[in-house]
């Protein structure tokens, strides 16, 4: 096993277990205990956990790549209504959109009305969300479950097959400089595989993902047309942030509607939109 596939099966177990021991990392991926300790100080120089006598824990504990087995995360509740409701406008009848896998993009399934729409996703609690809703025409993409989400080479061709309207997805992290990033390697070609068929992209992210990194980059922040983040991001970040290639939609203000509109129609310039 290479290196990078060692630090994604780390973090697996951390997302998993939230702590672990070198020697049980070193008995599950079969290399030395030296080897597990030198992985673990790199994962650590990046942040992603912090190392504690015989283990590590992860550093950040609030935000995962994929959603845990027990259910959809419930933090930051308030935060993801308000960027959910943002996306909703960008939504209209008759549209075809995909739903990346997350707990904000589940937010925005559970707004979606009960009228034609044809709904792409690999979330299983998203698709459990939406069977209740017989007006939406559901469509599931093949491949292995990865704790909620589907994944896999065939879910990857299925997708590059269909023509998407538009994409919402989610991210671990969104950093100035390594971009929109999440922990599972699995998740990464699916991901862009949405990106690259989608007419408009859009992120959503609360803003106290911003400056995290996770392991694996799956897009730069100019490779989607908006980065959507509740209105508690200050306007000193978001301007940074759009200096570094961003399109930010913030879900707070009266021009909410009008400037995530906006977005869409490519009319913005690489600025910040509140």
């Amino acid at each position: 096993m290479n290196v990078l596939k060692r630090h994604e099966a780390i973090m697996e177990q951390l997302l998993e277990h939230r702590e672990v021991s070198v020697a049980e990392l070193s008995e599950r991926l079969q290399v030395t205990g030296k080897t597990i300790r030198e992985d673990l100080a790199k994962l650590e120089e990046r942040g992603l956990l912090v190392r504690v006598r015989g283990g590590a824990m992860l550093a950040q504990r609030e935000h995962f790549g994929i959603l845990p087995e027990h259910g959809p995360v419930t933090r930051h509740l308030a935060e993801k209504a308000e960027i959910a409701a943002a996306a909703l406008e960008l939504i209209e009848p008759g549209d075809t959109i995909a739903l990346d896998g997350g707990s904000t993009t589940l937010e925005l399934a559970r707004r979606l009305p009960n009228e034609p729409l044809t709904v792409v996703t690999n979330d299983v609690y998203i698709i459990g969300e939406l069977a209740f809703k017989p007006e939406i025409r559901l469509v599931v993409p093949g491949g292995s479950r990865i704790r909620n989400m589907l994944a896999g080479p065939e879910a990857v061709r299925f997708v590059r097959g269909l023509n998407l309207r538009k994409a919402f997805l989610t991210a671990t992290g969104v950093h100035e400089a390594y971009g929109l990033s999440i922990y599972t390697g699995e998740l990464v070609e699916f991901k862009r595989a949405l990106i690259e068929t989608a007419m408009h992209r859009y992120v959503l992210a609360d803003r106290h993902k911003f400056g995290r990194i996770a392991l694996r980059t799956f897009a730069a922040l100019a490779d989607v047309d908006g980065l959507i983040t509740d209105g508690g991001l200050d306007a000193e970040t978001a301007a940074r942030y759009a200096a570094a290639g961003a399109r930010i939609v913030r879900a707070a203000g009266e021009s909410r509607g009008s400037s995530a509109a906006g977005a869409e129609r490519g009319q913005e310039s690489e600025g910040t939109t509140e």
